[in-house]
């Protein structure tokens, strides 16, 4: 697809990548109403839409506690603006969704699918994308949208929303495998995506789960003085989802997805070279 017809919505973390690697058009328009989206796409006149607007709070998730409007707008109202935009113009919507709306039990559950049903509700945050998820799912079955999960951005290059960044600055980490996704895959997977015209709910990770002490001994070998504690998830004392999702849907696509363990030595070497 000609990069003039792709549109995004949204110059954050996720939104500021998609736009360097797709180099297509970019808005940080702020949706407040239908018609701040409508004449948005009017004017750019894309064939796909792309939502990367969203609230993860201003430190963590647990600052949407503090700002719900903020949360609900971001998280809620602008994906549904946006898919009657799409939906009324005829293009496709592809909604950046998360992986962070279910339980998981790892001595019983198998990695989560699109079809299960999201069922945790202890963050605002969950409960925000779970509203946005559940209404466009049902509206995929007829109109041109795509929801893509993401859980745990994980990129190359330095960012404050970068896991890597976060865990460094951490010193203490959990030792639950999670699933992860690699922002350079994520890219790949969704132009895949994209050109497929993939229609529903796909768990856009790396397969497999990331334990972090693994990955920051990797880390280590290039930074020999880097120190950090492996401590329970209850002496974390914050509310979380920790959890495996199924790639076996974006799989038969034909897409390749790569375990998040291979991604390990290229994240770090590419990270330490900014």
């Amino acid at each position: 697809m000609k990069k003039d017809k792709i549109l995004i919505f949204g110059r954050g973390f996720i939104g500021e990548r998609l736009q360097k690697a797709l180099q297509c058009q970019i808005t940080e328009k702020r949706i407040l109403k239908f018609d701040d989206a409508d004449m948005e796409v009017a004017r750019f006149a894309p064939k796909v839409i792309i939502n990367c607007i969203g609230y993860t709070g201003a430190k963590n998730v647990d600052g949407c506690e503090l700002d719900k409007d903020a949360t609900l707008s971001a998280n809620v109202f602008v994906p549904l603006l946006l898919a009657e935009v799409a939906l009324r113009r005829g293009i496709k919507l592809v909604h950046i969704s998360s992986g962070c709306i279910y339980n998981y039990d790892y001595s019983k559950n198998k990695p989560i699918t699109e079809q299960d049903i999201p069922d945790f509700f202890g963050l605002f945050y969950s409960r925000s994308k779970i509203y946005a998820e559940r209404a466009l799912d049902i509206l995929s079955s007829k109109y041109n949208i795509l929801i893509a999960r993401i859980r745990i951005p994980l990129d190359d290059r330095p960012t404050p929303r970068n896991i890597l960044d976060k865990i460094i600055r951490y010193k203490k980490v959990i030792g639950l495998p999670n699933s992860v996704t690699y922002i350079p895959d994520f890219i790949k997977a969704l132009k895949h995506l994209i050109k497929k015209d993939a229609k529903g709910i796909y768990n856009v990770v790396n397969s497999g789960g990331m334990r972090y002490p693994e990955f920051l001994d990797v880390y280590r070998k290039y930074r020999p003085d880097f120190e950090y504690k492996v401590i329970s998830y209850k002496k974390l004392d914050l509310v979380r989802t920790n959890l495996i999702l199924s790639t076996k849907k974006l799989e038969k696509t034909g897409f390749k997805v790569r375990p998040i363990k291979e991604v390990y030595e290229e994240c770090v070497q590419n990270y330490l070279k900014y």
